[in-house]
């Protein structure tokens, strides 16, 4: 019975850290960028796009084949923010003890 508890913790950690998460909006000014979204399996990039001649900026979700030309792509949760965030380490280590406690 406890070996299916720690299956059971180890798929919900597994897919908490497979699904990646991104700032999402389209501002005038990316510092108000605050919405996230967790992206389809098909994205695996964050993405920011500023339009030149125009007072607005784009984030969202990106799959790396499209990242290209203006499109600014980044890999890892949250890290087309303006603020650096750390989310995705946390989580790393969480599951890593986990793990280890585990097996």
């Amino acid at each position: 019975m406890m070996q299916l508890y720690g299956a059971l913790i180890l798929c919900v950690t597994l897919s908490a850290a497979c699904a990646l998460k991104c700032y999402t909006c389209t501002a005038a000014d990316p510092k108000s960028c605050t919405d996230t979204t967790t992206c389809p399996v098909i994205f695996n990039r964050c993405f920011s796009l500023k339009v030149d001649g125009f007072d607005l900026v784009t984030k969202g979700c990106q799959t790396s084949v499209l990242c290209v030309g203006a499109v600014s792509c980044c890999e890892g949760d949250l890290c087309n923010g303006t603020i650096p965030t750390g989310p995705s380490a946390i989580l790393l280590l969480v599951s890593s003890a986990i793990l280890k406690l585990l097996f």
